[in-house]
């Protein structure tokens, strides 16, 4: 039975559970609780939760102030605004200043479909990435989405996290056991090719490997939500441990995730790296399974690629 629950709705259970217990979670929106499942913390916690209206440099500005006075702000926003708009307040306000913000982009990539290239986020991961101090993390299911939140509501550093608008398929049947900040996830073991992806592309991926799998061939598939850190040592045990490495991610092919991947083998192991991503043109409009079918980042976009590379 297809999963349909999506991800933001899950960020919002777990900041209910929180706040009960933690009174200091407060959440902000930019006119954006609709959208970002955060309605029900609104009317249950009407004390913690600020409505800032469209206006996402307040939002952020805001937040970074009310972790100074102690709280744990939690910051939502359409992916495309909160990485362009409020850029400059995330990085003096949030990241330089050290403020425990979490920032919560919600529709991220290419998730707001027919809306277009205006409320694509296909940039978010190279901008704020490149920000120092800001974690950024793509979580790829309902289940890493939790275990990564539960994890969030406690620290006290701030950072990045970007889900899309739509339930996704499952990785992962539970939380994952195996869990660790910053350590990405061998969701699959394999030997001749590895599949690095990020956020909703890791469901294609983990796919991809079961089409090769009819081939005979091996590939390994790694989910590595925690784009920045990146764990660079899954990457360089892959370069060593199989012929070739496919990344796939929803974002521009320039400074996302697949660029991080290709640096980290360059360094330590070269082997033949696929980057599979978003072109450097305005995105297509349709439903996101139309958009990634298009641009080659489905199970069968990803199979073929990896075919294709290997020797």
């Amino acid at each position: 039975m297809s999963n349909t629950i999506p991800n933001r709705q899950v960020i919002c259970q777990v900041l209910l559970d929180r706040a009960k217990e933690d009174k200091t979670i407060t959440v902000l929106c930019s006119d954006s609780r609709g959208s970002a499942s955060l309605a029900p913390f609104a009317k249950e916690f009407p004390e913690q939760f600020v409505e800032m209206g469209i206006a996402e440099q307040s939002l952020v500005s805001t937040a970074a102030g009310m972790a100074r006075c102690g709280l744990r702000p939690f910051a939502a926003s359409p992916a495309s605004f909160l990485s362009t708009r409020s850029m400059e307040q995330v990085k003096v306000d949030v990241a330089y200043s050290h403020t425990n913000v979490k920032l919560i982009g919600i529709s991220g990539g290419i998730s707001y479909g027919a809306l277009g290239m205006t409320h694509h986020s296909a940039q978010d991961i190279a901008a704020l990435a490149s920000i120092p101090g800001l974690r950024v993390y793509l979580p790829s299911d309902r289940f890493l989405t939790q275990a990564l939140m539960e994890v969030l509501v406690k620290d006290d550093d701030p950072a990045y996290i970007r889900v899309g608008r739509n339930a996704v398929e499952d990785v992962y049947g539970s939380v994952p056991e195996n869990f660790q900040m910053d350590k990405a996830l061998t969701v699959r073991e394999g030997r001749d090719v590895t599949l690095i992806a990020c956020g909703e592309l890791v469901r294609p991926a983990l796919d991809a490997a079961l089409l090769l799998e009819e081939k005979g061939i091996s590939a390994r598939v790694i989910d590595m939500y925690c784009v920045k850190p990146l764990d660079k040592d899954a990457v360089r045990k892959a370069a060593r441990e199989t012929k070739a490495i496919v990344t796939a991610e929803e974002h521009s092919l320039y400074g996302g995730m697949g660029s991080m991947v290709s640096q980290v083998v360059g360094e330590s192991h070269p082997i033949p790296v696929k980057n599979l991503a978003l072109p450097d043109e305005p995105a297509i409009a349709g439903k996101s399974a139309e958009v990634f079918a298009h641009y080659g980042l489905d199970a069968q976009g990803v199979a073929k690629a990896a075919e294709e590379l290997l020797p």
